[in-house]
């Protein structure tokens, strides 16, 4: 029989091609108590690697460049003659999930990651893989105990008209929840405009922006993106704008700020959840600071040049890392500078063909209607976006906030 050591030691690949997916998987899995993980962000390595050391599970990102996650599927097929493949597909998209199976997978797990569903997936896989290894080396004997260990994962994916019914009202619940925490009305802040958009899915993602007129003539601006979903990452997004506008109207430092907003989520929140965010200090002179906590890159636009500067990310996300410290970096925006700050959802937003929005979309928009202004950039991406998706249900929350120096 597979004992609790053997799952917990057997070997694990990670695929995806962004390094903070795969940090943020690996660091799940080894809170769960995982304790051989390895990773790639290259998916032309799978086949090679999984050759060489024969992995009881790879967590298998399906939408990659150059070569996806279906395609990798096809080259291990001809490493594991006997059709089974040790593969848990991520995929943000539920049309994913039926062609996912039919191409070999075992099981799937859906962004954004909730631990607690991870962490069951992961476990009956590598359990259902390691007693198939050893039907392979020893006897035919555990065959129907699979087929039961398989049956009772299906009934752990199948819900019950009882349960749906409540997870609908609770999704209801969070949804209010979460449009309560976005400001009514958009703050007017001197020599800036500003312009801010929200359109949530009905899984609730929590993504949320504020801002803030502060004691020392600044104001500061956040936008963030919650893990999760429901009514979990509603009362997460609560906390964490509740204990940003409470440490800014106490200090004004970002960093130590943000520290102290770490410490609260690493002590308080599950070890699921986290938070991405990208905060901003301005004052009325154009002068202040930034911190991104691993957040999408935040986009300037400068007037004077026409070109466009990138803000990437260089702090770890919210509430994993109790270790964790943040260091501001400094912005300036001159007459003209147009700022724009944006959750994924923006540029993982899917058309028809399951094509990206991406960011080479985003920064043409930028680049043609800047110089027009700030409204001219909001509109644009509206109706680009609406085009685009031409009504395709998302999975995630789009966000984005645009900030113009006027004056």
């Amino acid at each position: 029989m597979v004992s609790s050591a053997d799952i917990l030691n057997a070997r694990i690949l990670v695929v995806d091609d962004k390094e903070a997916n795969v940090r943020l998987l690996e660091g799940m899995l080894r809170i769960a108590g995982y304790a051989s993980i390895e990773s790639t962000t290259d998916p032309t390595e799978v086949c090679e690697l999984h050759r060489k050391n024969r992995y009881a599970l790879i967590l298998l990102d399906l939408q990659m460049p150059g070569m996806d996650g279906f395609q990798v599927m096809e080259g291990l097929k001809e490493l594991e003659k006997d059709g089974y493949l040790p593969v848990l597909v991520i995929t943000a998209q539920p049309d994913h999930k039926l062609r996912a199976l039919e191409a070999g997978a075992k099981d799937f797990v859906s962004k954004p990651f909730d631990l607690a569903e991870l962490r069951v997936r992961v476990h009956n896989i590598l359990e259902v893989r390691l007693l198939h290894q050893q039907i392979k080396n020893y006897s035919k004997v555990l065959e129907q105990t699979v087929r039961e260990l398989e049956a009772s994962r299906e009934v752990i994916r199948l819900k019950n008209l009882e349960e749906r019914k409540r997870n609908e009202q609770e999704l209801a619940l969070a949804q209010q929840t979460q449009e309560s925490l976005l400001p009514r009305f958009l703050p007017q802040f001197e020599n800036f405009r500003i312009h801010a958009f929200n359109s949530p899915t009905r899984y609730v993602g929590g993504d949320f922006y504020d801002f803030l007129q502060l004691s020392s003539g600044e104001w500061m601006g956040v936008l963030a993106d919650v893990s999760g979903k429901g009514m979990p990452a509603a009362l997460l997004s609560s906390m964490v704008l509740g204990a940003l506008s409470m440490e800014f109207r106490s200090r004004t430092q970002p960093q130590e700020i943000l520290n102290r907003v770490n410490q609260l989520l690493c002590e308080k929140s599950l070890p699921s959840q986290f938070v991405t965010l990208f905060l901003f200090l301005l004052s009325p002179h154009g002068t202040g600071e930034f911190i991104s906590a691993g957040h999408e890159p935040a986009y300037v636009f400068r007037a004077a040049t026409g070109k466009i500067e990138e803000l990437a990310s260089d702090a770890y996300i919210l509430g994993l890392f109790d270790f964790a410290s943040y260091q501001s970096r400094a912005l300036h925006l001159y007459k003209g500078d147009i700022l724009v700050v944006y959750s994924d959802g923006l540029t993982d937003a899917q058309n028809q063909r399951e094509e990206m929005f991406g960011e080479e979309r985003l920064l043409q928009i930028i680049q043609q209607e800047a110089p027009s202004g700030s409204y001219a950039i909001e509109q644009k991406l509206l109706k680009a976006v609406e085009e685009f998706t031409q009504g395709v249900p998302q999975t995630d929350d789009i966000t984005f906030v645009v900030v113009e120096k006027c004056q």
